[in-house]
């Protein structure tokens, strides 16, 4: 059953686990951040370097996606190119059945969600093995990431430790993260090592090696995608970067910007498969180059939003995040990113909510590691919501009025004075439980009583003296 945003919004504000879930990590997850950019000498040069780098690339894509694509097949690697989400999941599809799997071991990739990969290899009848931990906590509860670097992050420990415990062969008996990760570790080490094949996404596609890099936590990426035979990556093509160098300064950015570390754990460049004299690697490496969407992006004033190196900082410090979630977002990419970017993948009909819903108060544009101006990017999507008459009938009357009012400013004033003393009635006990037309404020938090004279009056009264 289809469920509208409202739906969502009060399911996830009414779950208390979830909230705790949440703040454990995404409060960690911003003091973190703050130690790291404070240890970072001149960290807002270095944002402005890697917004100039993406901008750069974005504005000579076609260049640098042929340059890939010369050095990756150089390098023995095979490229495909996806206009689709369709295109891109048929492609990997195909190359599965080629290659007789049976099984597919696979690394944590956001892109893969949003072409909607998990669904179609089971459509194929490929058995799937998610192999980043919180990954297959999704997996085995049925359920989608509500986070692009914590996909689990909806789950508290407590609620892991049932699921384990009712799906792993040998669950752990302490009650204790180490525990719960080593019952995962036996769970999937057995089928990570007897996958047919292994698929990826990229963080960073290298234009002048034909490279792919990959970041994980866990190691899980070198893991499952090595012993297979065939290596597969799905990668959006706005994650091209120059060289080497460029991906580093990037790498520095995205690690801090989305863990607090100075670099990740695991951090690998495949470039082509095996080679004579190669110990390991897999026979094949294919890469399936995917637009989705992005090109379109590019043409239509969002291409700011193609710098998006996908570190999670905007939703980790974001007030509405904080409070509902990431599934209450109803898309592939929850937050402010997912506010904007949802509306280009899905239609801004389907999801105009999203870009209403955010306070723009700015944040996820101050913690930005490649400059993003989200809040400007969601006024955008405001304005075209307006313009091409999605907004209920009751918003548009309801500015109406107010606009009427505020061309008359001697009406306007007597009305807000009105409107000033009413509410500082009902709020005798210093707190307002309730508006008329303010439901949605109140139905979920009290607003204090007001001052006795309007932010305007004030004003005019301190000019005066």
């Amino acid at each position: 059953m289809t469920t509208t945003f409202d739906q969502r919004v009060a399911e996830a504000l009414a779950d208390k686990n979830l909230k705790l879930a949440v703040e454990r990590t995404a409060g960690t997850a911003e003091a973190k951040r703050t130690i790291a950019v404070d240890a970072f000498p001149d960290f807002e040069a270095a944002r402005t370097r890697a917004a100039a780098i993406k901008d750069h690339v974005v504005a000579n894509l076609g260049h640098y996606l042929h340059q890939f694509e010369a050095n990756a097949t150089a390098a023995g690697a095979k490229v495909h190119w996806a206009r689709t989400a369709q295109e891109a999941c048929d492609i990997v599809i195909r190359l599965c059945k080629e290659a007789g799997a049976k099984s597919v071991a696979r690394s944590k990739s956001m892109l893969g969600e949003e072409i909607g990969l998990p669904h179609a290899l089971a459509e194929a009848g490929i058995g799937r093995i998610e192999t980043d931990l919180a990954e297959h906590i999704i997996q085995l509860s049925g359920e989608r990431p509500s986070h692009i670097i914590w996909p689990a992050m909806h789950k508290t420990r407590e609620q892991v430790s049932a699921l384990f415990k009712t799906s792993h062969r040998n669950p752990h008996v302490e009650e204790t993260i180490a525990a719960m990760a080593e019952s995962a570790r036996r769970h999937l080490r057995e089928g990570m090592l007897a996958a047919d094949v292994g698929i990826s996404g990229a963080n960073f596609l290298v234009a002048d090696t034909g490279a792919v890099c990959t970041v994980t936590n866990e190691g899980n990426a070198e893991l499952s995608l090595v012993p297979p035979r065939m290596h597969i990556v799905t990668a959006g093509i706005e994650k091209i970067v120059p060289s080497t160098g460029h991906a580093v300064h990037m790498l520095r950015m995205l690690s801090r910007s989305a863990t607090g570390a100075p670099l990740s754990q695991y951090t690998t460049f495949y470039t082509g498969p095996k080679r004579h004299g190669d110990r390991d690697g897999p026979e094949e490496m294919h890469i399936v180059l995917v637009d989705n969407g992005r090109t379109t992006m590019r043409e239509e004033g969002l291409a700011e939003m193609l710098r998006c190196i996908r570190c999670g900082a905007c939703m980790n410090h974001c007030v509405v995040f904080r409070q509902i979630g990431g599934h209450a977002y109803g898309g592939t990419y929850p937050g402010p990113m997912g506010a904007v970017l949802t509306p280009a993948f899905d239609g801004l009909k389907q999801s105009r909510d999203l870009p209403n819903a955010c306070t723009l108060n700015g944040k996820c544009q101050e913690v930005c590691p490649v400059r993003i101006p989200l809040p400007t990017l969601l006024r955008g999507w405001r304005e075209k919501s307006w313009r091409e008459g999605l907004e209920p009938a009751s918003l548009r009357s309801g500015l109406g009025t107010w606009a009427w009012f505020a061309r008359r400013p001697r009406l306007y004033r007597a009305a807000t004075a009105a409107a000033l003393k009413s509410m500082r009635l009902m709020g005798r006990t210093g707190w307002l439980s309730k508006i008329p037309l303010a439901g949605g404020w109140t139905q979920y938090r009290d607003m204090p009583k007001p001052a006795s004279e309007s932010f305007m009056a004030q004003y005019k009264k301190g000019r005066r003296s």
